[in-house]
């Protein structure tokens, strides 16, 4: 868990300094924070404003990759525009003659929602108590609520996932990585997915621990909707309402709908299996009844029969007592 840094005098009272260089010379004290497969976070201080901050910034191996370039320019300039209360706010982006294409950002204390999740199936008492269902749920609500504003934007987040839900030490809750977003009007460069040519290799790069303990579990694939999985071309909003239940009932349930032997079982799973709703499939956690509905409802197959709206799904969790 990462804690709050304290606002110290030194850090209000100096002059502005002199001759600040260009780039990300600016931002003193860099450590890591967290890497990816393609980006590093790190954590910096901002002499100017006198604040901590988390800068993302390509590997080195990536930082002449064309694609990479573009995923996180797109992924910067999406964040800096979609200004809400569930979204951490951009400060600056910029291209630093050494490291590359880097934006700085809030940066923001706390964990992901997974490891919360992980910690209740573990049985670890102290989560059990400071996340009940009900403070669970409002979490869905707010990373929903982003997705609302996201696609009255006209922005379709596309990974959705409890990872990509960050809850803050003083109850907030931020929807992170709008690297894979889609933007109205761009080309949809969602492609079908070539099962054949994912190696063992790819395979287990691309999955995270199970939240039960013990094997593996896929990470973004387990969240895909139906139409992702499928390569349709005409992915919208319905699709992140998918990966919002999913997400919903991993929340409830504490176990994942979908996870299958391998990738491909799980796509198969998304696609054709008919699951149980989360009372029965965890019916020692008090779901209630209502919340299966509106589950099972998000995890429709057809786009059409699912909730249309995002505000339509919030509303339906807001009700579940």
């Amino acid at each position: 868990m990462i804690n709050e840094p304290t606002i110290i005098l030194s850090g209000t009272d100096p002059d502005l300094p002199q001759n600040v260089p260009p780039g990300l010379a600016r931002y003193t004290s860099m450590r890591d924070m967290a890497k990816g497969g393609s980006a590093v976070l790190r954590a910096g201080f901002d002499p100017i404003t006198g604040r901590t901050v988390a800068v993302k910034m390509l590997l080195p191996e990536k930082r002449l990759d064309r694609r990479e370039q573009r995923r996180i320019l797109r992924e910067a300039r999406v964040t800096a525009q979609l200004q809400h209360p569930n979204t951490v706010p951009v400060y600056d982006i910029g291209s630093d003659s050494e490291q590359g294409i880097y934006f700085v950002m809030k940066r923001i204390s706390g964990e992901n929602l997974f490891e919360i999740l992980k910690r209740i199936a573990q049985g670890d008492q102290d989560t059990i108590d400071a996340f009940p269902m009900q403070r669970r749920l409002d979490i869905v609500v707010g990373a929903c609520q982003a997705l609302a504003y996201a696609h009255a934007r006209g922005v379709i987040h596309r990974d959705v996932k409890p990872e990509n839900i960050w809850v803050g030490n003083f109850g907030e809750v931020i929807l992170l990585d709008w690297g894979v977003a889609k933007v109205w009007g761009q080309a949809d460069d969602n492609v079908p997915l070539n099962r054949s040519v994912l190696t063992t290799e790819e395979t287990e790069t691309q999955q995270l621990k199970t939240l039960t303990g013990g094997g593996q579990r896929p990470g973004t694939p387990l969240y895909m909707s139906p139409e992702q999985v499928s390569g349709s071309r005409g992915i919208d909003e319905r699709s992140d309402i998918f990966s919002a239940g999913v997400t919903l009932y991993e929340t409830l349930a504490i176990r994942e709908p979908f996870r299958g032997a391998d990738i491909n079982e799980t796509f198969d799973n998304i696609q054709n299996k008919e699951i149980l709703p989360p009372s029965e499939r965890s019916p020692d956690r008090n779901i209630p009844k209502l919340a299966d509905e509106v589950v099972m409802k998000a995890l429709q197959k057809r786009p059409g029969n699912r909730y249309q709206f995002m505000r339509d799904f919030i509303e339906a969790i807001q009700a579940i007592a």
